[in-house]
């Protein structure tokens, strides 16, 4: 078990990475002082330019594959059976889905790293434009779609607090820290899920695949709306916000 504990913070740490720079690169875009609308590629294009940005991808991608595998020792193994409750089959599958997506990610940093840039040619896609493959797309919006109601249930719930032991945390500043980072971090997630989910169902339903929009585009999308630039600077300080939750989860979630 020790060994799994070290693997998950690895792996929070990774993933912290990940939103932190889209934070802020978005951030900065909202402000006028430079970055880009920042999805996942965006991201991993950011770090490559950095020195040692090859070896930095590595290293990415062996944390992100550290998630990867807690994610699955969720899904497969439920380690933390807390009370004796167990997961129920939906949130196995949710966590199964978690953990393929950033071993995906993970090998698009090796890929980057190894000079092989990989794109994201699914508007472009001609297996989307058959029947199946609008089925498809329909399926992958209302995941998305799920992700974000998932994200807005949790805030209600508040699981995610109990997993820190808060009652045992004496410093009041550092539960309010945690507390208040979940809560803007997974709603500004929820808002991205959502979002992402809808245009999916829609390019489904309309069958233009023109519809489809990913992280940067939903946050171009989300610049466009009224009082843009103060909705897209909130919804990545949310990301930044998010970014912070995962470091303290690495530090100090209970296992």
């Amino acid at each position: 078990m020790s060994a799994l504990k070290n693997i998950a913070r690895t792996g929070y740490i990774a993933k912290g990475i990940i939103y932190a720079v889209t934070g802020v690169l978005t951030f900065m875009a909202a402000i006028n002082l430079g970055g880009k609308k920042a999805g996942k590629e965006e991201v991993l294009e950011f770090i490559e330019k950095q020195h040692l940005g090859s070896t930095l991808l590595i290293l990415l991608a062996l944390g992100l594959l550290c998630y990867a595998i807690w994610r699955f020792a969720q899904a497969f193994v439920d380690p933390q059976k807390r009370h004796g409750k167990t997961k129920n089959k939906g949130q196995r599958f949710a966590l199964f889905v978690s953990g393929a997506t950033y071993i995906a990610l993970a090998g698009l940093c090796v890929l980057r790293a190894g000079g092989s840039v990989g794109t994201s040619g699914i508007k472009h896609s001609s297996i989307l434009t058959t029947a199946v493959g609008l089925y498809i797309l329909a399926g992958v919006g209302l995941v998305f779609a799920g992700r974000g109601v998932y994200q807005i249930t949790r805030l209600f719930k508040t699981n995610f607090i109990r997993k820190f032991n808060l009652e045992s945390m004496t410093d009041e500043k550092r539960r309010m820290i945690i507390k208040n980072s979940a809560y803007m971090g997974m709603s500004a997630r929820a808002v991205i899920f959502l979002m992402i989910g809808f245009f999916a169902l829609k390019g489904a339903i309309t069958a233009n695949l023109n519809e489809i929009k990913n992280t940067a585009d939903v946050f171009n999308f989300i610049e466009t709306s009224f009082w843009g630039s103060f909705q897209l600077g909130m919804v990545a300080l949310g990301f930044i916000c998010y970014a912070i939750y995962m470091f303290l989860s690495a530090k100090y979630r209970s296992f």
